[in-house]
């Protein structure tokens, strides 16, 4: 029983150092993440947490294990405020504390029992559980919606950002072309302007 309760107490310390990252990129991989929050913290382990319910396109969640748990506030807070990018592209990621439920491999806690039974239709807790299943259906259609609408979200921001990239190109482009055939130097000659010869540096 020792053992059991210094093995949970372990686990409870890993816990408060781990947060959880969803609305991750499909592109995301375990050294893209690290990279990301490196700067902030010693990472000790990613763990990516499979969706078997949304399309493979929807960004994928991760447990992050850090070093200590102060890492871990710090990352919560940095992402909160900040855009998580990757790939180049910025992601609505969302950050929080990790949960005691969210370990798939977490130990028994001690003392703990769980005790599983059918129920009739006579059962004075069906009506209970009939209640619970209707509102777990009423949550994942809301879930769904929401995610419909972050899906489109990020369409927009990616096309806003592609055509941001194009204007600064061609931005790019006309100030090449006009250095290139010396008008600069000679608008600078007419108006008596010094402008400083890329040759010389």
């Amino acid at each position: 029983m020792e053992s059991l309760m210094k093995e949970y107490a372990a686990f409870e310390e890993k816990v408060k150092r781990t947060i959880l990252i969803d609305s991750l990129s499909p592109a995301a991989t375990e050294a893209v993440v690290r990279a990301s929050l490196d700067q902030f913290g010693n990472v000790i382990q990613v763990k990516f947490i499979p969706n078997y319910l949304e399309p493979k396109t929807v960004g994928l969640s991760a447990l992050v294990e850090l070093e200590n748990a102060d890492q871990a506030k710090t990352i919560i807070s940095e992402i909160s405020s900040s855009s998580f990018m990757i790939c180049g592209m910025p992601r609505p990621v969302r950050a929080r504390a990790a949960e005691v439920e969210m370990f798939d491999d977490r130990p028994i806690k001690p003392g703990r029992k769980i005790v599983c039974r059918w129920l009739d239709s006579s059962d004075p807790d069906f009506e209970v559980t009939e209640k619970i299943k209707h509102l777990v259906s009423k949550h994942a259609e809301e879930a769904k919606f929401c995610l419909k609408h972050q899906l489109e979200e990020e369409e927009n921001l990616a096309k806003k950002q592609t055509e941001i990239l194009n204007a600064a190109y061609k931005k790019y482009e006309l100030i090449d072309s006009v250095v290139g055939n010396r008008v600069a130097e000679r608008l600078s000659e007419r108006y008596r302007v010094h402008v400083a010869n890329a040759e010389q540096h």
